[in-house]
């Protein structure tokens, strides 16, 4: 049973989701009961897998003797699907009540669901080809989320989204090459899979494909210049932009660059060459870059969007340290992040369905009339920005610190990043916060905030469960923090 309990949460809700597609159901409360319990069902087995058996492998496929379909539990799984297994369910629970003013729910719901499904999987992957199957598979998934509404924006930002990751999967597909000529195996083994015997006078050329592949999977983690199509997906229904965003296919592009960097080239390989200092340097501009666009933009979803793809960076640059403190700290800010950025989007979303307003200037005065939501913005907010002691501090202190200490020059650059972004993200966090509590002396038409209240329990629930995680997360970093070293325990 062990074997096949690794399987269960990643085979389950694909399949449910594929049969959810053709049932045309008799109401709402039917569909949702159903959604509900195979997504809690799901969570309940991807935890117990993770936690509840010791880890076993299971091989599903053989392509020759050294390729294979295998999924295997190791302590980086661990850390990932956690965070999808539980933040999925307040995200499905939110989309119940948004949803229906997006309408084909049934589509949405489907998708939503086989979505689970594949990003466990490439979670669960034991080895290079089984993430980058899965990798392929959840760019096809959510093609339909981003598409949802099927209007021409919705329709330009699929074409954008598809785009962007083909060509990132091509790039990714040169190292998967290069690992299966020049590695002794496809499996993700800590420390690195690389031939001594085969690399020696490739050094340069493995560098190079490194930092290609690195590119190919950070599109889905929004490296510059690869951003463009995250913030165009902002068009997509709220709950799919949490997911995209915070979730999902963004922390995969994350969690494949660590994969590729500690698992298959190797740590030690990539370490103190101009490769590192390339992605280094990278991380660092887009960390100001996005907080830089994110200040300058109005629109409150892409607003939140364009902090994304600057967070991201914040994650890649503790990659990119090479070092275990440097990838401690990077995961530490993925599951902040992650909580945060997702409340940050169901606010949005919250504003945009209760009062069909997108703009910082058209939310003038919110604050009085929509408590729950603007209070669980502020929470967020603040852990974003990164004030003790919420959350986001402490991954931010544990990035610098872990910069400081290795002694790269390079890495500098990146903790003046650090510090230049935490000064805009503070402006363009409480710009929305005082547009919202202290509006300006201004004559507003009849009726301006009509209609301006907080939603329902469907939508409010998951505000305040995942403001209240946010601060419980601030206020034991310890705790995360001797998680997410054991998770590592075998790189050292």
């Amino acid at each position: 049973m062990g074997a096949w309990i690794t399987l269960l949460p990643v085979v389950f809700p694909i399949l449910a989701g594929i049969c959810l597609l053709p049932v045309k159901f008799q109401g709402r409360k039917q569909r949702e009961r159903w959604v509900l319990v195979i997504t809690i069902l799901n969570a309940i087995f991807a935890l117990y897998a993770m936690y509840g058996n010791e880890a076993q492998s299971i091989t599903l496929f053989y392509f020759g003797s050294r390729l294979a379909v295998e999924l295997h539990i190791d302590g980086l799984s661990r850390v990932f699907g956690t965070m999808v297994s539980i933040l999925w369910i307040p995200t499905v629970i939110y989309a119940f009540e948004y949803m229906t003013h997006e309408g084909h729910e049934d589509r949405f719901f489907a998708f939503f669901t086989m979505t689970f499904g594949v990003v466990l999987g490439i979670a669960y992957a034991a080895n290079f080809l089984t993430m980058y199957l899965f990798y392929e598979f959840l760019t096809l998934v959510t093609l339909p989320l981003v598409m949802h509404a099927m209007d021409n924006k919705a329709r330009h930002a699929g074409k954008m989204y598809i785009f962007y990751m083909m060509f990132g999967a091509s790039l990714a597909f040169i190292g998967f090459v290069f690992i299966f000529c020049y590695g002794w195996t496809m499996d993700f083994v800590p420390g690195g899979v690389l031939d001594a015997s085969k690399i020696v006078g490739k050094e340069t050329t493995l560098q190079l494909v490194y930092l290609v592949a690195f590119f190919g999977f950070g599109v889905k983690a929004a490296v510059f210049p690869l951003y463009r199509w995250l913030p165009k997906a902002s068009v997509a229904p709220t709950p799919v932009t949490a997911l995209l965003h915070a979730v999902a296919v963004v922390k995969s592009g994350v969690f494949a660059i660590i994969r590729l960097t500690y698992y298959s080239f190797g740590a030690n390989f990539i370490s103190g060459t101009w490769a590192q200092d390339v992605i280094l340097v990278i991380t660092a501009i887009t960390i100001v870059f996005g907080s830089m666009v994110a200040l300058r933009t109005p629109h409150i979803k892409r607003r939140f969007a364009y902090s994304t793809v600057s967070n991201l960076s914040y994650i890649l640059f503790g990659v990119a340290l090479m070092t275990p403190a440097g990838l401690v700290a990077a995961l530490l800010h993925m599951i902040y992040h992650a909580v945060l950025k997702i409340t940050l989007f169901f606010t949005a979303g919250t504003i945009l369905y209760k009062t069909h307003r997108e703009y910082l200037y058209e939310v003038e005065g919110f604050g009085k009339y929509m408590p729950v939501t603007f209070l669980a913005l502020a929470i967020a907010g603040i852990g974003l920005v990164g004030i003790p002691p919420f959350a986001g501090f402490h991954s931010k202190w544990a990035l610098a610190t872990a910069a400081v200490t290795t002694g790269n020059a390079v890495s500098y650059i990146g903790v003046f990043a650090l510090i230049i972004s935490a000064l805009l993200t503070a402006l363009y966090v409480f710009y929305i916060l005082v547009r919202a509590y202290f509006p300006r002396n201004r004559k507003y038409p009849d009726g301006y905030y009509d209609h301006v209240e907080d939603p329902n329990w469907y939508m409010k629930g998951p505000l305040l469960v995942l403001a209240a995680i946010s601060i419980v997360l601030g206020l034991i970093p310890g705790t995360l923090l001797s998680f997410l070293e054991t998770a590592i325990a075998s790189l050292v």
